[in-house]
Order: structure tokens, then sequence, then C-alpha cells
């Protein structure tokens, strides 16, 4: 079997791992980065959701390299999309003008950006990557990987990925069972964690939904597609705390658990400056069109657009029936393509069954995009993982160090080993569990290294929602600009490790170490404390 070298193995190239593979190549090292799927980005991409992102990140709360992924995405329109010279002119242009994200775009924007950031150190014989391929094994001795074995995705082939620093970026952390890393899944008890959202007993098969996305248009035309084999089941389906089928309208409040009625109308004639994406307003997706769309006609010169282009991550796709962590692969693929077979049945309910306005039924002139997504089944090209095997770390994050009800006016924990901040409100979608919506206010944190660092296995780092989270506290740690930054802290904790010929257990146990690491990342532009501001 053909076997590959470098300083640092990167398997994963969701955000995190591009953040990651990327700090590791700026510091000169030798990088291997895999990916499972065509595109690398992750849930920004090949999962296509656009950025989940708190309230001040045109002005501060984000490391220097995804601020130039964000302003990276910008100038793309600017060099190649007919935007309207209004549009062009703004400085906080948001494409999609979506409720959700001040930045909400299409995914294969992004995915250019990332591709031209990475593209130097691929020029450079820094960086290679490979795709499309997904971890299969590993070897190892005691507290240390050896090796990585990744099989590709269509031929079956493997190669063997050897390495100093092994990072996992997977987007379930798939290494921590291949490399026998101690982790945790599901639910914490409160007698472990003292969260006070947390249950008596750990229910480790509880877990966040899993949701495959996908992009719409409207146009005229009847575009119905044919009924999905399983239809009359999740047409029929109603959760026990929904307030109706699932398929519809109607559903909980994530904030208050209110029976809330969602609107939708495809196309309004509403102007995109006049947006305001603020989660301090509320949950956003009253709107189920606006909500996240990724492409608002009225940016681009008449004609450009027929329609806008609105992605569906609503409620209602959320696939909650089983977990798919620690499952047989056969079973794994199983449950993935029932939660696509949700997703379909909710774009034929809405072009066939959903309320309309004038008192009708049906949109048929919704499209799915697969060509907005790559795909030619028409949905994203990978499910859209919210929740991932988490590492026993030296440091567990937990409710109680940043919730806004238990911290209030004192803000969150401070971590004297932070490595980074992020912001967003604690959001736990319905679980495999029965659990309802979670829903806390948070106030803006921190993300301590001792979080990125395994209680044992010495050359093994976390790159995303693996890190030391509680089944809570991943619901704040899991978005996007919080998965980049940890990301990229890995790669240079991998890079500064190899640099000072220490282990990040020891650089982590001396204050004096740890302090020149930070020194190193604030070099890198890397913020790890907030100025004083209030949660929500």
């Amino acid at each position: 079997m053909k076997e590959l070298r470098a300083d640092i193995v990167v398997i994963g190239g969701g955000l995190g791992g591009v953040a990651a593979a990327l700090a590791a190549a700026r510091a000169g090292k030798q990088v291997i980065m895999t990916e499972e799927y065509d595109w690398i980005g992750g849930q920004l991409t090949s999962q296509a959701v656009p950025p989940d992102e708190h309230s001040w990140i045109e002005q501060f709360g984000a490391t220097r390299s995804y601020r130039a992924l964000r302003n990276g995405v910008r100038q793309y329109y600017r060099d190649h999309y007919p935007l309207t010279e209004a549009a062009r002119a703004r400085t906080d242009l948001n494409p999609g003008a979506g409720s959700v994200s001040r930045l909400c775009h299409e995914p294969r924007v992004a995915l250019a950006v990332m591709q031209a950031m990475l593209a130097p150190h691929i020029g450079a014989g820094r960086l290679r990557m490979l795709q499309p391929y997904r971890p299969v094994s590993a070897e190892g001795q005691g507290d240390r990987v050896s090796s990585v074995t990744v099989q590709h995705r269509d031929t079956a082939d493997q190669l063997i990925l050897t390495g100093q620093y092994f990072i996992d970026a997977t987007e379930l952390g798939d290494l921590l069972p291949l490399t026998g890393t101690e982790y945790v899944t599901g639910f914490e008890s409160q007698a472990e964690t003292g969260e006070p959202n947390a249950p008596d007993q750990a229910q480790p098969d509880n877990q966040q939904a899993v949701s495959i996305c996908f992009v719409v248009d409207h146009v005229d035309g009847n575009h119905v597609i044919d009924k999905p084999t399983n239809y009359d089941f999740w047409r029929d389906y109603q959760p026990d705390f929904w307030g109706g089928p699932l398929l519809g309208f109607k559903a909980p409040h994530p904030r208050t658990l209110e029976i809330t009625e969602r609107a939708f109308t495809p196309n309004p004639d509403d102007d995109p400056a006049a947006v305001i994406a603020d989660q301090r307003i509320g949950g956003g997706d009253m709107n189920l069109w606006t909500f996240r769309r990724i492409a608002a006609r009225q940016n681009f010169v008449p004609g450009a657009y027929a329609s806008d282009l609105c992605l569906v991550n609503w409620p209602m796709i959320d696939y909650f029936d089983a977990p798919i962590v620690d499952l047989p692969r056969e079973e794994y693929e199983r449950h993935l393509a029932a939660a696509a077979e949700l997703s379909y049945s909710v774009f034929y309910w809405l072009q066939t069954e959903a309320p309309r306005t004038d008192g009708g039924q049906g949109f048929p002139g919704l499209r799915l995009r697969g060509d907005i997504t790559g795909t030619e089944h028409g949905l994203a090209m990978a499910p859209y993982i919210r929740e991932s095997r988490r590492i026993r770390a030296r440091t567990t994050i937990v409710e109680q160090h940043l919730s806004l009800e238990v911290r209030g006016d004192k803000g969150a924990v401070h971590y004297p080993d932070s490595v980074g901040i992020g912001m967003y409100r604690i959001d736990l979608h319905p679980s495999t569990g029965g659990d309802n919506y979670i829903d806390v206010g948070c106030c803006p944190f921190e993300i301590p290294l001792g979080a990125l660092i395994p209680q044992r296995m010495t050359n093994l780092l976390p790159a995303g929602k693996n890190i030391g989270t509680t089944h809570i506290t991943n619901g704040c740690y899991r978005l996007h600009p919080v998965e980049w930054n940890i990301g990229e802290v890995a790669g240079l904790l991998a890079s500064h490790c190899l640099d000072t010929q220490q282990t990040p257990e020891a650089l982590h146990s001396s204050d004096t170490r740890t302090k020149d690491f930070q020194a190193r990342l604030a070099r890198e532009g890397i913020e790890m404390r907030w100025p004083v501001i209030a949660g929500y």
C-alpha cells in the first residue's frame, strides 16, 4: 500500500480542517489534508449552510484569516457577479440578504475563496490535498498515533498517511475511535457536568438532529418532482412536542417553545439593503424564504437572476429519528438516506400541499437547484452535522461557564489559556432522545486551549465540533467562525510544538509556555479576549 508522509496530517477538509491546514502550511510545515467530499469547506460549502455568526462579526470577534475569507467572498461577488451599482458599493454587501447572517452567499463562492487561499501552499509543495478520501483505520503505540489509512470513496484504493501530528477535522470525530482516543457522545449527566439543563442520567445516544439541506428557486411552470417513496409516512409524522405535523409551517419557537406559524413567500419584492441580520432581534426564521436566502435577485442587475435562491435549512428537515454516531457504515448510510428522503418529502410537500396566502395549496414553480449545491440528486453534497464525538479533554467547557442566566453581568468565564473567542446562543435542535429545542442565552465566550488537548493522546488534536465541550455547550461552539478559530489554533499548536520540541500537554502545563504560544497566536491575528459587550 502506498505511503505518504508529512509533518502534519489533517483528516477532514471542513472549515476547521481548511483553517488547520492553512495555518500549518503558513508556518512552513509539510501538510497533507484529506476530504471525504468533492468540495472542501464542510458546513459552509458541501453542507450548503451560510455562516451562522454573532452580531459584531463585521467589527471584531474573528481571526484575521477568517476575516480574509469573509472579505474574499464579498470581493469574489464584486469581481465576478453582475451586481447592481448600489449592491457593489456596499461595504457590508450581503449577497443573499438573508436574515440569519450578514453574509449569506452561494456555497461555490466560499469554495472558490478557500481554494484560492490554499493555492499558494499547494504550488509551493507544502500542502497536498487528497479527495475524496475518508479514514478507515489507524495505527499507533501507547499515547501516539503513527499512521492513518484513508480510502478513496469511488475506487476503494487506500493510502497510509504518516506524520508527527494528526489533526481530526472530520465532521463526526472519526479519528477518535480509530485511534483509541477517549471520547464522549450525546448528553452528559448533571452529576458529571453540573449543567442546569443536563439530565439526571447520561444519554450517550441523545444527539442533535442531522439535516440534509437543499436550495430552491421559484419560477414559472410546473416543476413538481415524483412523489417520494416514504412521503406518506413523513406527511403524517407528528412529534409529540411539535404542535402539528412535521411537514407544516407550524413548529415550536426555538427560544420560547410556543407553537408558532412561519411564513413562506417566494420572491418578495424587498430591499436587500433594508434586511437586518442580527441574532439579537430573534431567531430569524419567521419568514422561511428570506431566513437563509443566499441570492437576493434585487442585488443583481435586472434579468441576471430569474428568482432568489433560498437555502432550506428549516425545522421540518431535522432528522431526529435516530443518532448517526458510532453506527456500522451500512446503518449510518441507511439513516442518511432516510434523512434525504425527509428532505425530498419536505420539497414535494412545498410543491403540492403547502398552504398559500391566496388560499390555494402548493408552489409547483419551486425547483431543486442541485447545480448550486454541486449534485445531480438535487440536495446538498453532505449532511449538515451539528454534533460530533467529543474528546475527553484537559478542560471541559460547561453551560455554567457561559450561560447568560448563570453568569449575568459577570460575563463568561475568563480562561487564562484562551486561544480564541466566539459568540452564539446555545442552540440545540430537537434531538434523537425526544428533546425539544434547548435555546439558552449566552455570554461572549473564550476558547480554552485545554479543550483542544486530549487527556492522554500526545499527537492527536481536534479541529472542530470534537473539542472538549458538552452536548449543551457544543450548541454554541459548533458555528462557522468558532470552528475556523479552533482549526486554525490546532494547526498552529501542532506547528509550535514541532518548532519547540514539546508536546501540547507539556505546553499547557506551563504558564510561561502557554503565554509564549498565545503571543504567537496574537501575531497570527487570533483574538483571545472580548471587549466589554453584553450577551443575548
